[in-house]
């Protein structure tokens, strides 16, 4: 099973790609897909839908898990990042994927135990259920992969293919 996690944004995307076979993890790939903030917000939207849908033909995931807004301090911020998750959504689903969703607290849990971890015991947590040699850079990467890891833990495979 391949499981592509996000961390949503506009600017920052991140992404991470784990397999799961049996109760084994594994790393497949991560990273970050950027927009400039000078570029109109449908523009980003679309230089995200791009890219997204090459990492999904490149790595063929069957889920894709995204987190969910939590808490947004700036409304104007916290619209434009729903949009950009809305347009994820849509990639996932125009793709056959199977689409979970998880609100931070269900992500700490997952990879820490602990729903008020901090971002950095996550990232250790992360760096050490997928047996690596360093923390993943940068952060949007490194959350993306424990989005992917929550669902690794929390899916019930039998019924995808």
């Amino acid at each position: 099973m391949v499981i592509l996690g996000i961390d949503p944004g506009t600017a920052i995307v991140g992404y991470g790609i784990i397999s799961k076979e049996k109760s084994k993890l594994e790393l497949l790939g991560y990273g970050c897909v950027t927009t400039d903030k000078i570029l109109p917000q449908a523009d980003r939207l679309g230089i995200i839908k791009k890219e997204i849908g090459k990492i999904i033909k490149k790595y063929k995931p069957q889920v894709m898990a995204v987190e969910e807004l939590f808490f947004f301090k700036n409304l104007k911020t916290a619209i434009k990042v729903a949009e950009a998750r809305g347009v994820l959504l849509v990639i996932g689903k125009d793709a056959g994927l199977r689409i979970c969703e998880y609100t931070p607290l269900q992500v700490k849990i997952a990879t820490v135990g602990y729903g008020r971890a901090e971002k950095q015991q996550v990232q250790k947590m992360v760096k050490a259920i997928l047996n690596l040699k360093e923390i993943p850079k940068p952060d949007d990467a490194a959350d993306a992969l424990a989005v992917a890891i929550c669902a690794a833990h929390s899916l019930n495979f039998k019924n995808i293919k």
